[in-house]
């Protein structure tokens, strides 16, 4: 008798179908991160690495993607060894910007382009991250709560492209694409003016998602 065969006799007594639980799981969709891939370097600069605080990651493996070719050709490798419905998740510094330095509040849906093309060659619809780290805008901790008001307004323009080009994502693969508005400005450990900065946020985020994008093309997360 299997593993499996024992647990399922064992999950039974619960009145639980394991059979029924794997179809249904078979369903759900499970992100795949790009970042899993290269150590979450993107692909802004050649060789850009993790910096500027706000993610942590381990890892620094030899033979981790270089380019976005390595990288889709390992995420197509991954596709032929885990089961189930994926989905990729897409930072927003990991678009196709060629030779010439694109910073991240003049990011384009052309910067995608390619990201799409291939998705839908291999079935794998996508999911998109604004990227608030690795930046000298992120160094002091603060992005849509920034006192600094050029920061925040760099932020907030990041923040709008990456909800149009999650938008135009969706449009592409006639799949909605979950943006995910991941920020780093928590002052978890800071107690003076933890309400000042609180105040920024809900401004920066109200002026954001005051454009109405269709959840047939684009949802907030």
């Amino acid at each position: 008798m299997t593993n499996y065969e024992i647990a399922r006799e064992e999950y039974a007594r619960y009145g639980v179908n394991t059979e029924t639980i794997l179809e249904e799981l078979s369903l759900v969709p499970i992100a795949i991160h790009c970042w899993q891939g290269d150590d979450v370097g993107g692909f802004e600069r050649p060789g850009s690495t993790l910096g500027g605080g706000g993610i942590q990651t381990t890892g620094n493996y030899p033979g981790k993607a270089k380019t976005i070719e390595e990288l889709r050709q390992d995420l197509e490798k991954v596709l032929t060894m885990v089961p189930g419905n994926h989905r990729l998740n897409l930072h927003a510094s990991y678009g196709e910007f060629g030779s010439t330095f694109i910073d991240r509040d003049q990011i384009e849906e052309k910067h995608f382009q390619g990201w799409v093309d291939w998705a839908k060659k291999v079935n794998l619809p996508i999911d998109f991250n604004g990227t608030f780290f690795s930046h000298p805008y992120a160094d002091e901790g603060y992005t849509l709560a920034s006192k600094d008001e050029k920061i925040r307004r760099f932020w907030i323009e990041h923040t709008k492209r990456c909800r149009r080009i999650a938008a135009w994502i969706g449009r592409q693969q006639n799949s909605p694409c979950i943006l995910d508005t991941w920020i780093p400005d928590g002052a978890k450990n800071l107690t003076v003016d933890k309400f000042g900065y609180r105040s920024i946020l809900k401004e920066s985020l109200d002026e954001i998602f005051a454009i109405d994008y269709p959840r047939s093309e684009m949802r907030d997360a």
